[in-house]
């Protein structure tokens, strides 16, 4: 199985998914955005499979801080939205997992933490 669980290292739920892959038995690639970065092509095959409001936290202090006029932006401007996730990686929901089950050609895509969905995306 290749598996890359994207977010920030330090993150208390990155932290949850890294135990729960581990009881599993999954073995990842960890990609750490905050210091890799993430690229425009990664953020929009998110944003096309799961949607800018499961991909885009509007719960954090990072989307808190920006002005109205970037809040407005990024709700009708979804160029706009992603090049602000590019540029401030704390306002991607963590964490993003993808990959595929080679042995069963099946592809998974959780975005957030949710321990329900980790067992069965998994099973």
């Amino acid at each position: 199985m290749t598996i890359t669980i994207y977010g920030i290292e330090s993150c208390s739920t990155m932290k949850k998914a890294f135990t729960k892959l581990d009881e599993l038995g999954i073995s990842y690639d960890f990609h750490d955005y905050k210091k890799q970065g993430i690229d425009k092509e990664t953020i929009q095959r998110w944003v096309n499979e799961l949607g800018i409001d499961k991909v885009l936290n509007k719960r954090g202090t990072t989307w808190r801080k920006l002005d109205e006029e970037q809040k407005q932006a990024a709700d009708s401007n979804m160029d706009k939205a992603i090049d602000l996730l590019i540029d401030n990686t704390s306002m991607i929901k963590r964490p993003i997992v993808e990959g595929e089950f080679p042995d069963k050609n099946k592809p998974i895509l959780l975005c957030g933490y949710d321990e329900t969905e980790f067992d069965t995306g998994f099973a």
